[in-house]
């Protein structure tokens, strides 16, 4: 009953935990203090803190360890094992992939702001531009979306060349997600 399929699954995990390893490195390598502690609650700077609380919290979530015994023998629950740590690589890295590109977004945004500010602080003559630049903020964020997460990533394995039969559908991602919230 063995689909010969494990030694592939095995690598996919893999895959998915060093791209989520090298995810964490960046979430966690960003800056989340500002220069100026009156900036401290500026739309971009909470973002890039919620950002690294939340790398911290997909890092730290524990794993779902019970699974179910198969018929079949030991391949065959080989398979449901690397099929469930497979869901939770994959849904690890997905989360991680948003955290990272809201961070970036949010990256973008104290660059623009510097930027504008030109070693100044805010005044009434850049506050249209500060507004700007908030706005530019909010429509960056709201375009991260888990489909998109998805598309992009499926997309890049396959580039790649990484096997992806058996990866998870973006709801049973989801539906990990908001178990660990």
């Amino acid at each position: 009953m063995a689909d010969g399929l494990n030694d592939q699954r095995t690598v996919r995990v893999a895959d998915l935990l060093s791209d989520f390893r090298t995810l964490q490195y960046y979430i966690a390598a960003a800056p989340t203090e500002p220069s100026h502690s009156d900036d401290y609650y500026c739309e971009g700077w909470a973002a890039l803190r919620q950002c690294s609380i939340d790398g911290q919290h997909i890092l730290n979530c524990a794993a779902e360890t019970r699974v179910p015994r198969v018929r079949g023998g030991p391949d065959e629950q080989a398979k449901t094992e690397l099929q469930q740590v497979m869901l939770d690589s994959f849904s690890r890295r997905h989360e991680a992939q948003k955290i990272y590109l809201r961070q970036a977004a949010a990256q973008r945004w104290v660059e623009w702001r510097d930027s504008i500010l030109c070693g100044g602080r805010p005044h009434s003559g850049n506050a249209s531009q500060l507004a700007s630049c908030d706005a530019q903020l909010r429509i960056d964020l709201a375009a991260i979306t888990d489909d998109s997460i998805y598309s992009d990533m499926r997309s890049s394995d396959y580039q790649m060349g990484r096997w992806t039969l058996e990866d998870p559908r973006l709801r049973d991602v989801q539906r990990w997600v908001r178990a660990r919230q």
